[in-house]
């Protein structure tokens, strides 16, 4: 204990941002995830939710997660695979499967646990796994667990896919796996040319769409069918903490390939299951989403709205077209302190910096919610642009 104590006690980078005053995580909300949060007591803008759709604090979505509570206690004490499945989570495997036009469903207690137990265990050993080298941690953690060949290729780069498949043996199980939207770049994956070269290779394709539901797609029902090509896609894996307003996540295809999964995935077997309340708040959110196609439509124009505001302000948004806008800074201490500034100033936005990225790409976070009012989003702009001109990032 002694020997790890010291060597864990040199790891000091956080003490050190601290003592700088640029220190930007594990910040305390005192109140609902929405438009307007309350941090230290004071109101700030909240551009750093993944609550999409705005569902958080809807009353629908809270009365039905209570109701739930009522019904079926707060946890299940157990795993699904033995006594921890409910009426409830059939309920919800069945509508996500009709969402996304898969056979069948299965839900985890949260979305990285999804990643973990299906990517570690489609693909065997002498079989490849394909990944974007942006993908999110959950996928590329998932993939050090497996047997299989990991291959990864040049982010959003086609040709780059292509050389990859080519090194693959015809034979084997090939699975490509990418994000629909990419969490911090907040670009859409290149589904059309990707599910043409699949074909062409005899591969097949998983979608992580936890950036994408209630995003993208008929009724917010994610990237595949954005573009039309569900049939093209074999497993769409989802997340409930986002659009959703819960937590957990799901794996979609197949009923064969479900069945298998099922049956053999480790997170899910050795895992408690989600509670019902987390289970409930899904199905409201869903019906919500289903009913209320205007939310995506507004979340969509406030996009509009940031993405040529941001571009007129001079800030560099890179390949983004989604409510997922990243600001390049390029320098991480000036992305942290803007983080901070902004703060101060009422707010709320994500810095991603290194080794989370390379030094040269790092990035503010800036994301919308099918909530926000265009006067929210509009001095939010015009509060990160005069910070970022103080701290000499815009001219």
């Amino acid at each position: 204990m002694r020997i790890l104590k010291e060597k864990l006690s040199a790891y000091d980078a956080p003490q050190k941002a601290m003592q700088a005053g640029i220190y930007p995580y594990f910040r305390a909300i005192e109140s609902e995830q929405d438009t307007v949060v309350i941090i230290n007591g004071k109101k700030v803008l909240m551009f750093g939710s993944n609550s999409y759709l705005g569902l958080t604090n809807h009353p629908k979505v809270k009365e039905a997660a209570i109701a739930a509570i009522r019904k079926y206690g707060t946890g299940c004490a157990g795993s699904r695979f033995l006594n921890g499945t409910l009426d409830i989570h059939i309920e919800l495997e069945e509508k996500l499967a009709h969402l996304v036009h898969k056979d069948g469903a299965l839900c985890y207690s949260t979305g990285f646990q999804v990643n973990l137990g299906v990517v570690s265990l489609i693909a065997g050993r002498n079989d490849y796994l394909i990944l974007d080298e942006l993908d999110h941690a959950s996928i590329i953690e998932g993939s050090r667990l497996s047997f299989s060949k990991v291959l990864k290729f040049a982010h959003n780069d086609m040709n780059a896919l292509e050389s990859k498949l080519k090194l693959c043996d015809n034979d084997r199980i090939k699975m490509i796996v990418v994000d629909g939207i990419f969490s911090m770049e907040g670009d859409i994956t290149n589904l059309p040319e990707l599910v043409r070269l699949a074909d062409k290779y005899n591969a097949s394709v998983m979608v992580d769409d936890a950036h994408s539901l209630g995003v993208l797609g008929e009724k917010g029902s994610g990237t595949a069918s954005h573009f039309g090509l569900t049939d093209k896609v074999d497993l769409i894996m989802g997340t409930f903490s986002k659009s959703f307003a819960s937590l957990g996540g799901f794996i979609a295809g197949d009923k064969e390939v479900i069945n298998f999964i099922k049956h053999n995935s480790r997170s899910l077997i050795f895992s408690a299951s989600m509670t019902p309340a987390s289970a409930a708040a899904v199905l409201a959110s869903i019906e919500i989403m289903e009913t209320e196609p205007e939310r995506i439509k507004h979340l969509w124009d406030m996009t509009a709205i940031a993405l040529d505001g941001f571009k007129s302000a001079g800030f560099d948004t890179g390949k983004s077209e989604t409510p997922i806008i990243p600001l390049f800074i390029r320098d991480d201490i000036k992305a942290l302190q803007l983080t901070q500034n902004l703060l101060a100033e009422g707010v709320f936005v994500n810095p991603v910096v290194s080794p989370a990225v390379p030094k040269e790409d790092c990035l503010i976070r800036y994301s919308l919610m099918a909530t926000h009012t265009r006067e929210q989003v509009e001095i939010s702009i015009q509060k990160i642009t005069k910070a970022a001109k103080t701290l000499g990032i815009l001219n």
